[in-house]
């Protein structure tokens, strides 16, 4: 007989980690509107230094 465990792959294997990853909490929350203020202010950014710098 081998003396390895059987590994659980598939679903079974990916719901645990599914599990595992609700019951924990973020540090810190972001509203999406923040962030899209913020993807936008930096987007403007590139752009604008884009255009200087050329």
């Amino acid at each position: 007989m081998s003396s390895r465990k059987k590994r659980a792959s598939g679903p079974q294997s990916a719901a645990g980690l599914v599990r595992f990853f609700e019951d924990v909490e973020s540090k810190f929350i972001i509203s999406p509107t923040v962030l899209l203020v913020i993807a936008t202010v930096f987007i403007s950014m590139v752009v604008a230094m884009n255009m200087l710098l050329r």
